[in-house]
């Protein structure tokens, strides 16, 4: 029995009701649930545009719109297979990176303990690093499987060590990532000198740039990525600055050259398959967004994550 699940919109309007995200029931339990959506709502380290502390509340309003609990494309009703719940929002302490990291992962812990699936929802990226502390302490290193238009592999920014540039140089040197099994896609920012091109190699992760990945099909780019992680558990972490502009100009930190949304859809649902047991979706900025269409990316990707969940189970795909 589904214990918790989504408001039926054929029976109330979706405008309607407090906005929690797909009109999932806010409950803070890590029992009788699959998976979580989780709001971090935290962007002190963003190095240039703050703003995407807000954006939780607004892919919670957008997804009202943008996120139905069946998913035509993998076949499958999420609420047929799984008991979800909006769990809310973290606790953080603006202007605080230090202090907001610990109760970040202190409030993912219980999660990842009881073997619920967070979805979660930044805030800037370097959220992403203590929610894999939290990840850690239960399954160990984990493949990390990025999607971005950076590196976000720079050690230090203003001689300080977390930033959103940075997390994914601490997680490396943490042991918190199999960076042997991990790949980021994507990646076309302009650098700062021809050594940061060095940064992710040394550390060990695999590359997929955005200029090879515009001359590959989605199915090739799943495949690369399934040969990179094969059945290693695996977080995944998705910057919504992935997509091109066009596509998503709420974000701190757009870059062009991205990609549509279309394509991005085809590489996400290709993932179904693989043992991933945490993702979020970051740097979305509300106040930079035209005509909301950021935030409706970012909660019909979410509705994909969590159509992945539902697929294993329709699928019995264990590991």
């Amino acid at each position: 029995m589904i214990k918790y699940k989504a408001m039926n919109s054929l029976k109330s309007p979706r405008f309607s009701g407090i906005k929690t995200f797909m009109r999932m029931q806010h409950v803070v339990t890590t029992d009788d649930i699959d998976f979580a959506v989780v709001g971090i709502p935290f962007d002190t380290g963003a190095s240039n545009r703050v703003g995407c502390r807000m954006g939780p509340a607004s892919i919670r309003e957008m997804s009202g719109l943008a996120a139905k609990p069946y998913n035509p494309e993998l076949e499958v009703g999420v609420f047929d297979y799984c008991s979800g719940v909006d769990y809310g929002d973290l606790g953080s302490v603006p202007g605080y990176i230090e202090e907001s990291f610990d109760l970040i992962t202190e409030g993912m812990a219980p999660l990842f303990a009881k073997g619920v699936i967070p979805v979660a929802m930044g805030g800037d990226h370097s959220v992403t690093l203590p929610e894999l502390r939290a990840c850690h302490k239960v399954h160990g290193p984990v493949a990390l499987i990025h999607f971005d238009s950076h590196y976000d592999t720079i050690p230090e920014y203003f001689g300080k060590p977390y930033n959103h540039g940075t997390p994914f140089y601490h997680a490396a040197k943490e042991g918190l990532v199999d960076t042997s099994k991990s790949i980021q896609v994507g990646i076309r920012e302009g650098l700062y000198g021809e050594e940061d091109t060095q940064n992710s190699k040394g550390l060990g992760y695999g590359l997929l740039k955005a200029v090879e990945c515009h001359q590959m099909s989605a199915e090739e780019i799943v495949e690369r990525i399934k040969q990179r992680v094969g059945n290693a558990k695996a977080f995944l972490t998705f910057d919504i600055d992935f997509l091109d502009p066009s596509y998503a100009p709420g974000t701190g930190t757009p870059v062009i050259g991205g990609f549509t949304t279309a394509k991005t859809l085809e590489i996400i649902r290709g993932l179904k398959e693989l043992n991933i047991v945490g993702y979020d979706m970051v740097e979305v900025a509300p106040q930079f967004d035209v005509g909301n269409i950021t935030s409706i990316a970012a909660a019909g990707l979410m509705l994909e994550f969590i159509s992945h969940i539902a697929y294993k189970k329709k699928h019995n795909i264990s590991f």
